[in-house]
């Protein structure tokens, strides 16, 4: 028989009753009876419940035993009795008879439960994350994560993709945030970067003549923390494609992900295609390039209907119109009917303090005596009844409905409208469950943007992106008009990732970059590996890269990232439980040459 075990904690069952069995794990939960002690017995694969009678020598020492103990115990295997059946358990109709018992490792007072799913601080979950993780839900969590690591792997190799493995110390990348840098000791003064993403060496491979990669590859950004990003370091499914237009990239990567979902949907649907949706339409109707389909209104730009204040009765609005800025409406389904003045106050107020804005107006529709439709609140009180009624056969609203109204430059004014949008469907409780997950492809974005601080042009996404139109669009165009070949897949309302067919001519690379104010000698230098490459026959390709930490939360069902990697930092960048990052000794210093110039406190 094995030292440890004969059988896990989740295998025992009804046809095993009479054999003699050993298990060992984890004392989960303990509950004396009468004339027994019972123990659920937990592994990474489930529990089994032990009985120990007071006849054995043991039984006083397992009595005594913590929750968490590690304990070995031998035994034969017994049918529970009908009223004592676990069906809630695989192993529910059977308990193990302990013969003979083994206390492997008494476990200290707990930090923290590990029984139960007990809301706990986080602080305390980080320190000791290897308590955390004994905890059921995480556990499965992270059980998930594999299985859906092995099933991209498997889809891509299906696909024709290779994988291969890119270099983790490197040159800093423009992939726009900050780099976490490493100082090299035998190059005093000078710095590898951890990468961002692999997007250089991708394309590399491409130029080298393979022709599908892929990568679970980890990338390094030193960003701060958010509920569906973790600071410092995250992985993607990192893909790229030779010989490729965006047709193919979707072709390729739909399937994929669309398989991945149904895999482990549990039920849930998962609409294909996914549709494809401009950039520019994305922002108009839903004020945002990562829409949530699931919520069943849009958002609507109404400045048209404050060209002055004698329609309307409101004059702020009409002087935001008129110096050039919008008016952008959210439809709220039967908010005034439903909720308190109260509902509509906390949205200006959240406006105000979460998104920094002046504030949200509002509207409560109701009906009149003769049942024509009217405002008490300030901004549809004065409206001119025929052209109120224009205004909400526009928007689909009548009697009973609310209206937010988002107002100021045109890109503020659809940034707080988008977001209302989420906040008024997820409040109204206006978010459709059943719809499982709903895709879609953000497609044409604008290739360049306007830089208010810097005033300039700069790129607005990625600027290896092959612009649409190639040197003819550089040479004729608006730079603000042109479009790239760079989109994003977008679920319920979650960025799963970016991607792009790049731009493989040297010449177009130049003018590109020289729009944005890079002189040819700057790229030369700052994007030399790439641009000498590129020199000697770069195919045509492309690719994209969904995160996979995002993909895993998505099919959770967590509201938090952490909840579904192994040991994340805090929001603060640091690792509680390894106490980093840390000081370093002098003379760690003065191996890498460096000298420290700490802020005065």
């Amino acid at each position: 028989m094995h030292d440890f075990r004969t059988h896990n904690c989740a295998a025992l069952r009804k046809s095993d009753v009479g054999q003699t069995a050993r298990v060992s794990g984890w004392i989960h939960s303990k509950r004396e009876h009468a004339n027994a002690l019972f123990i659920d017995l937990r592994d990474h694969y489930g529990l089994t419940q032990i009985v120990v009678y007071p006849n054995v020598d043991f039984y006083e020492s397992l009595k005594r035993a913590t929750v968490e103990s590690v304990i070995t115990v031998t035994g034969e295997v017994l049918a529970r009795a009908d009223e004592a059946v676990n069906e809630n358990l695989d192993t529910g109709e059977i308990e193990l008879r302990a013969d003979t018992a083994v206390i492997e490792n008494a476990a200290a007072p707990l930090p923290l439960p590990v029984a139960g799913e007990q809301d706990y601080p986080e602080e305390i979950r980080l320190r000791h994350r290897y308590l955390d993780l004994r905890r059921e839900t995480l556990h499965k969590n992270i059980i998930l994560r594999s299985q859906i690591i092995a099933s991209l792997r498997r889809r891509m190799i299906e696909g024709g993709f290779m994988e291969f493995q890119t270099p983790i110390l490197t040159a800093s990348s423009p992939e726009g945030a900050r780099d976490f840098l490493v100082p090299s000791r035998l190059n005093p003064g000078k710095f590898y970067a951890l990468p961002q993403a692999p997007q250089q060496f991708k394309q590399l491979i491409m130029v080298a003549g393979f022709d599908r990669y892929f990568q679970i590859a980890p990338c390094f950004r030193d960003e701060d923390a958010r509920a569906d990003r973790s600071p410092g370091e995250f992985y993607q499914l990192d893909i790229e494609m030779s010989f490729a237009t965006q047709e193919d990239v979707f072709n390729a990567i739909e399937p994929v992900m669309a398989g991945v979902f149904e895999e482990f949907a549990n039920g849930r649907k998962v609409q294909t295609p996914f549709p494809r949706i401009p950039y520019k339409e994305s922002m108009e109707k839903y004020g945002s390039d990562k829409p949530d389909l699931r919520i069943p209104f849009e958002i609507s730009d109404v400045s048209e209907f404050f060209p002055d204040e004698a329609l309307t009765g409101f004059g702020l609005f009409a002087k935001i119109v008129g110096g050039g800025g919008k008016v952008i409406a959210i439809p709220a389904p039967q908010a005034a009917a439903n909720q308190s003045r109260k509902f509509f106050d906390s949205m200006d107020k959240w406006a105000k303090k979460d998104m920094q804005a002046p504030g949200l107006g509002y509207a409560r529709l109701e009906a009149d005596e003769d049942g024509n439709v009217t405002s008490r609140d300030p901004v549809l009180k004065n409206f001119k009844p025929d052209h109120l009624t224009k205004l909400l056969e526009k928007m689909g609203l009548g009697a009973g409905d609310g209206i937010f109204f988002s107002a100021g430059k045109k890109s503020d004014a659809y940034k707080l409208a988008g977001a209302a949008r989420n906040k008024v469907a997820a409040d109204l409780d206006l978010i459709d469950k059943e719809a499982g997950f709903k895709f879609c492809w953000i497609v044409d974005f604008p290739m360049y943007e306007w830089d208010e601080d810097n005033k300039k042009v700069d790129f607005s996404h990625n600027p290896f992106s092959m612009p649409q139109g190639g040197m003819d669009a550089l040479q004729t165009k608006d730079p603000l008009d042109i479009l790239a070949y760079q989109y994003d897949i977008v679920c319920n309302g979650v960025e799963l990732s970016s991607g792009a067919i790049r731009n493989h001519k040297v010449d177009v690379m130049y003018k590109a970059f020289e729009i944005a104010g890079y002189d040819n000698a700057t790229v030369d230098e700052e994007f030399a590996g790439m641009i000498n490459a590129f020199k000697y026959g770069a195919p045509p390709h492309g690719g994209i890269a969904p995160g996979v930490d995002r993909i895993v939360m998505l099919l959770a069902g967590a509201e938090n990232i952490r909840e579904v990697i192994l040991f994340p930092m805090n929001q603060s960048a640091q690792d509680l439980m390894m106490n980093a990052p840390s000081e370093v000794d002098s003379k760690a210093l003065k191996e890498l040459h460096l000298k420290l110039n700490l802020p005065i406190e």
